[in-house]
């Protein structure tokens, strides 16, 4: 087993870097609770899978948040963004994982403005990215294509036409991509050449999207590209260099998904905790059993230790740091494990109640589930971070 601690304490960046949010940062944290706990409670999810809603999110709410700023954050200003940063972000994540927001905030502002941002030229920057922070341009990574988590291996193919390109193949587990505009796609000339991205709206002739039920409600698709027409000026970055920017992307969108994971787990550890205490069994609170007790309190230090490595994770995004692919793998996979032990131990703790649909525990269960498989799992993280340390 990979030791994070070890890495931690030989890495004084870690150590000296206060892992404490500022005023203002504090200040976001309090406003997205307040505004996602009154408008987007999880019964709100429960709604829109009971609809069957093909959209996955509430287009009004999404209309909202943007209003409120959360789809520019960590946009720059320059673009139409806040330019508040990736830790100010990870605020706003936290709090839609305590409510089990659906919402197009990690496809679209987190991955995908964020490889936009990285890779783009000017023209395509200024073009897409205020679109994306006024909440009016929803853009989904279509990079998937297996079942396991294997980002730079494309089957997709692109050829060269008399005008541009021509597309052809089918990806998977594409997040929010049935209300997406544009997709961002990655494609091979031939199985020895480099990844090249291109971006492809939606609606264009040749792409077909075919809707995956997921057991935590989502929207994710499977997306096939047959013939699609793309021009040189759809090309996000070169030709055959895409691999460098969607692996900085997508670490970027893993330590911000764990954000969300945080805030999930943070909510079904305070919701179990609150039943031990509310349970009664013999006569008394099943919370004074001290079996009960010491699970309790192995969560509460495991939570504690993910919260740290959060935070350190979106400040070393905000750094530009050299080593955030170690940080982005470690915190993946950490975060991964703990959010599956505490719904596991929340759905134990509730009992036979915790596995009926009339309590809301079981909805973090099942988007922990997902969530930990969503841009690599725990075993895949661990792998990288060993080879990453040269284990």
């Amino acid at each position: 087993m990979v030791n994070f601690a070890s890495f931690i304490i030989h890495h004084s960046s870690f150590i000296n870097m206060a892992l404490v949010l500022n005023e203002e940062q504090q200040m976001l944290k309090t406003s997205a609770k307040e505004f996602l706990t009154e408008n987007a409670p999880v019964e709100a999810l429960r709604k829109l899978r009971d609809s069957k809603d093909p959209k996955g999110y509430d287009p009004a709410l999404w209309s909202q948040m943007a209003e409120l700023g959360f789809a520019g954050i960590a946009i720059p200003e320059n673009y139409g963004g806040m330019g508040f940063g990736y830790t100010g972000l990870g605020q706003v994540l936290e709090e839609t994982g305590r409510t089990l927001t659906a919402s197009p905030l990690i496809s679209t502002v987190v991955l995908g403005a964020s490889l936009i941002n990285i890779a783009g030229n000017e023209h395509q920057k200024a073009a897409l990215l205020p679109a994306i922070a006024d909440g009016n341009l929803l853009v989904s990574v279509a990079n998937e294509e297996s079942n396991a988590h294997k980002p730079f291996e494309a089957e997709t193919r692109f050829r060269k036409t008399t005008n541009g390109y021509s597309i052809t193949g089918t990806k998977k587990f594409v997040l929010e991509g049935g209300s997406a505009n544009k997709f961002i796609v990655s494609a091979k000339k031939n199985s020895k050449s480099g990844l090249t991205l291109f971006v492809v709206d939606a609606g264009a002739k040749g792409v077909k999207i075919d809707r995956t039920p997921m057991m935590d409600s989502r929207n994710i698709v499977t997306v096939t590209f047959k013939s699609v027409k793309a021009a040189a000026s759809d090309i996000l970055g070169k030709e055959g260099k895409g691999a460098a920017p969607l692996e900085k992307a997508l670490d970027i969108a893993r330590i911000g998904l764990s954000a969300e994971m945080l805030g999930s787990m943070m909510e079904a550890y305070d919701r179990t905790i609150a039943y031990l205490k509310e349970r009664q069994q013999f006569g008394v609170p099943i919370g004074v059993f001290q079996g009960l007790q010491h699970r309790a309190a192995d969560m509460y230090c495991e939570i504690e230790n993910c919260k740290s490595l959060v935070i350190k994770s979106l400040q070393a995004i905000d750094s530009d740091s050299k080593g955030l692919a170690v940080y982005a793998s470690m915190t993946k996979a950490k975060i991964s494990d703990t959010l599956k032990r505490v719904t596991n131990e929340a759905i134990q703790m509730y009992g036979g109640i915790g596995m009926t649909d009339d309590e809301e525990i079981g909805f973090f269960m099942k988007r922990a589930r997902v969530a930990q498989r969503t841009f690599g799992d725990s075993n895949y993280h661990i792998d990288r971070f060993a080879t990453l340390n040269g284990f």
